[in-house]
């Protein structure tokens, strides 16, 4: 198993789940008066969704070896970062220029999944 993507999608899915209740409760406001409420779920769900993925490519990783697994998880890390810390980033500061490095971070999300299913394809 590769136990980085263990340890790093458990911490990503406990900051997703942290974040989450910050944005249901301390934040709610805020998001509210910003019309952000569903952006901010968004990148929480996103980021619990990179997150899961990367325990899914630890505990894989120790039946499908093939490279493309661990690039899976560089490419699920990464997305999962730009993608949902785009999103924060315009709940936060209100500036939505944000909104323009989120399909970056997206498409690394997609090259993930594609990467993971080809590594299990190519795996003996």
């Amino acid at each position: 198993m590769n136990k980085f993507f263990l340890q790093i999608g458990a911490v990503l899915a406990a900051l997703s789940v942290a974040l989450g209740a910050f944005g249901a409760h301390a934040f709610k406001a805020s998001l509210e008066a910003m019309g952000r409420t569903e952006t901010f779920e968004t990148a929480a769900r996103y980021q619990m969704y990179g997150a899961l993925g990367l325990l899914a490519i630890g505990i894989l990783s120790a039946t499908f070896k093939h490279a493309f697994v661990r690039y899976a998880g560089n490419a699920l890390l990464v997305g999962t970062i730009i993608f949902a810390g785009a999103l924060y980033m315009i709940c936060a500061t209100g500036v939505t220029m944000w909104g323009a490095v989120a399909p970056i971070g997206g498409s690394c999300l997609m090259v993930g999944w594609v990467l993971l299913a080809l590594g299990i394809t190519k795996s003996k």
